[in-house]
């Protein structure tokens, strides 16, 4: 197999990876779920769409029966057409107030400035999903995020019931993990 073609092959699987690790947050359950996307683009800075994560992730959460709204500087215009059935809007804070979850699809530098406290606090349920790890899982915890996912740093999940400790999901199972 040819090396573009292994790069492309491994590309795809992380979408697929991605989108699992999103349903397996909301417990495979997405019919009426909302779910806010922050960003679309294939990076920040552009409204270029090709190859976009976004391309293989969105479809699959409005397919499941999400409420998906997107945010994102420049990517309405071209994503529009690319992405039928979700619900653009241009504030980030109006975009994820009473979601069930925010996944961030690109590192644009708006949603770096972000205060997070401020989104999660007007969430039904406080979950992020960092698939750019943009923020730290310390960030999102402090914040009142009651579950963080990144690429390639173990999962966190906060309970009602704060303690010393604190759940880390990995693909071993649950273990427990002393609190910084």
């Amino acid at each position: 197999m040819q090396i573009v073609e292994s790069v492309i092959k491994i590309n795809e699987e992380i979408k697929h990876r991605m989108v699992d690790r999103i349903f397996q947050m909301l417990d495979d359950d997405l019919v009426g779920k909302t779910i806010t996307i922050f960003g679309v683009t294939f990076k920040p800075g552009t409204d270029d769409m090709r190859d976009a994560p976004a391309l293989a992730i969105v479809p699959a959460l409005v397919g499941r029966g999400a409420n998906v709204r997107v945010v994102d500087p420049q990517g309405q215009t071209e994503g529009a057409a690319l992405l039928p059935g979700v619900t653009w809007v241009d504030d980030a804070y109006v975009a994820a107030k009473d979601s069930d979850l925010v996944v961030v699809l690109t590192e644009w530098n708006e949603f770096r400035l972000l205060d997070l406290s401020a989104i999660s606090s007007q969430m039904n349920t406080p979950r992020l999903a960092d698939l750019r790890n943009i923020y730290s899982p310390e960030q999102a915890l402090q914040a009142g995020f009651r579950e963080y996912i990144s690429i390639g740093r173990a999962s966190v999940s906060n309970p009602d019931d704060i303690t010393a400790e604190y759940p880390i999901r990995s693909a071993a199972g649950v273990k427990k993990e002393k609190r910084q």
